[in-house]
C-alpha cells in the first residue's frame, strides 16, 4: 500500500522520545521494586506538535468514557484538548518496554470533557489507569503553580512505605526527617513532602485531596500506600521520588540505632544558600 505524503512525513511512534522515555522509566521503576504487579501509574502531558510528529490527530481509534468526571468538584475543562501518554489499567510495568502498544496509550481529552479519544495504544481493548482522574486533578493543580509541569507519577517505593508505619505522619516531622538523611534532600525538594492519611484509592476524594496538596508540594505521600510525584519531565519526577526513597531507606536502616551524628538545620540553611534555593519551607526547619 502506498503511503500518502502526509503519512511519509510522520516518524515511527516506537522511536518517539516520549514513548522511549516512558518505557525506560517504567522499566526502572519495576527494577527498583517500586511497582509490583500492576501497582503504580504514569501520565505525561504531551505537546500537540510532539504527537502530530508521529500520529494522525484526526484518526481516533475509539472513544473511552472518562471515569470520575461527574464528581462534584472535578472540573476537567483546563485539560480539554490536551494530549497524554498514560499507562494502562491493570498493566504491569515489567511488560511496558516489551509491548508498549498494549500497555500504554496516547489519548486526548475530548471536547465534551466526559470522554477521552484514543489515538494510539491499548491495542487489547484496554483503557488508562483507574487513577487517571486523580492524575488529571494533580496536573490541573500543578499547572497553576508551574505551567511547565508535564508529569505525574504514582508508585509504591518500599522504604518510603515502610517509613509510614514507624514515623509520625506529620508533614513537618516527616519532611524534616527526610531532609536529615541525605545532604541533597533539602535542595532537591525544598518545599517538603505533603502527607495524606490512609484513604480509599481510586476515588474522587483521594484525587481531590492529592490535588489540594499539589498546590504546595511536588511530592505527596499516600499513607500506607505509596507516593505521588509531579515535575517538568520524567527524569525530574523520577528523581524526586528516587531521592525520597533513598532518604527513607537510610532512615529505615538507622532508625533502631542510637544516632550519633545528623545534619543540623543551620547546615541545611548553608546548603540552600550555596545552591541559591530561595523558596523553601522555613517553617519545617527548627531554627
Amino acid at each position: 500500500m502506498t503511503k500518502t505524503a502526509d503519512q511519509k512525513e510522520r516518524g515511527d511512534i516506537f522511536q518517539a522520545p516520549f514513548l522511549r522515555e516512558m518505557c525506560a522509566t517504567a522499566s526502572n521503576m519495576y527494577r527498583l521494586g517500586w511497582d509490583e504487579r500492576n501497582g503504580g501509574n504514569i501520565s505525561y502531558l504531551l505537546r500537540e506538535e510532539e504527537v502530530a510528529a508521529y500520529l494522525d490527530l484526526n484518526k481516533v481509534i475509539r472513544t473511552i468514557p472518562l471515569m470520575g468526571v461527574n464528581a462534584v468538584n472535578f472540573d476537567i475543562s483546563p485539560l480539554i484538548g490536551k494530549y497524554f501518554i498514560v499507562t494502562g489499567t491493570g498493566k504491569y510495568f515489567k511488560n511496558v518496554e516489551g509491548d508498549p502498544e498494549t500497555n500504554l496509550g496516547v489519548v486526548r481529552i475530548a471536547k465534551d470533557g466526559k470522554n477521552i479519544e484514543l489515538l494510539w495504544g491499548y491495542k487489547d481493548g484496554g483503557r488508562p489507569t483507574s487513577e487517571f482522574p486523580a492524575h488529571m486533578m494533580s496536573h490541573i493543580a500543578r499547572l497553576k503553580v508551574d505551567p511547565e509541569n508535564r508529569v505525574v507519577i504514582h508508585s509504591h517505593p518500599t522504604n518510603t512505605l515502610a517509613m509510614n508505619f514507624v514515623h509520625e505522619l506529620d508533614e513537618k516531622k516527616f519532611t524534616h526527617t527526610l531532609w536529615e538523611m541525605c545532604t541533597e534532600c533539602i535542595v532537591v525538594f525544598p518545599e517538603g513532602v505533603g502527607v495524606l492519611p490512609w484513604m480509599l484509592c481510586g476515588t474522587s476524594e483521594i484525587g481531590e485531596a492529592t490535588a489540594k496538596k499539589m498546590e504546595e508540594f511536588r511530592l505527596v505521600v499516600w499513607a500506607m500506600h505509596g507516593i505521588y510525584g509531579a515535575g517538568k519531565s520524567l527524569d525530574e519526577t523520577f528523581g524526586l521520588i528516587e531521592t525520597v526513597e533513598k532518604a527513607a531507606q537510610i532512615y529505615m536502616l538507622t532508625a533502631h540505632l542510637p544516632r550519633i551524628n545528623t545534619i543540623k538545620d543551620a547546615d541545611m540553611l548553608k546548603l540552600l544558600e550555596l545552591f541559591k534555593v530561595e523558596k523553601y519551607r522555613r517553617d519545617f526547619l527548627d531554627l
